[in-house]
């Protein structure tokens, strides 16, 4: 799970770098799915602000999975909840099959992340005493 969130994290970081600083080398990548960059670009440095955010989130995430801190745990379970969010949204607006294969995926990793194993392995940071 921590390297999913580290490649989100990298993909991200490319749509934000390239949504910023047009006519770059990069601007090839937006070959695998111009549609989004159809769509996105006309959104502005805004969008790829929004996209670098989110690339720092998935960074944190992936750094707080791997070290088994509960507040990983939560953030990546907010993100997937955020992404099941996302799949139903996109069902709604008619795109059955894109929004249906989402769904089932971020289902999926959600109903991992909340099996009390793997939330048993994110134990919550002891609280300081102080005597």
């Amino acid at each position: 799970m921590g390297a999913f969130l580290y490649f989100g994290a990298v993909m991200a970081s490319l749509a934000g770098v390239t949504l910023i600083w047009r006519g770059t080398f990069l601007d090839r990548l937006w070959m695998m799915n111009p549609r989004a960059h159809d769509q996105l670009s006309p959104l502005g440095i805004a969008v790829g602000i929004a996209f670098l955010l989110l690339a720092a989130t998935l960074a944190l995430a992936g750094t707080g999975w791997l070290h088994r801190r509960f507040w990983g745990w939560a953030l990546a379970v907010g993100i997937i909840v955020a992404q099941v969010l996302g799949s139903v949204v996109n069902a709604t607006r008619g795109e059955f099959l894109r929004g249906g294969v989402g769904f089932l995926f971020s289902a999926g990793l959600l109903y991992f992340l909340l099996r009390p194993k793997v939330r048993a392995a994110f134990a919550r940071e002891p609280s300081v005493r102080t005597n």
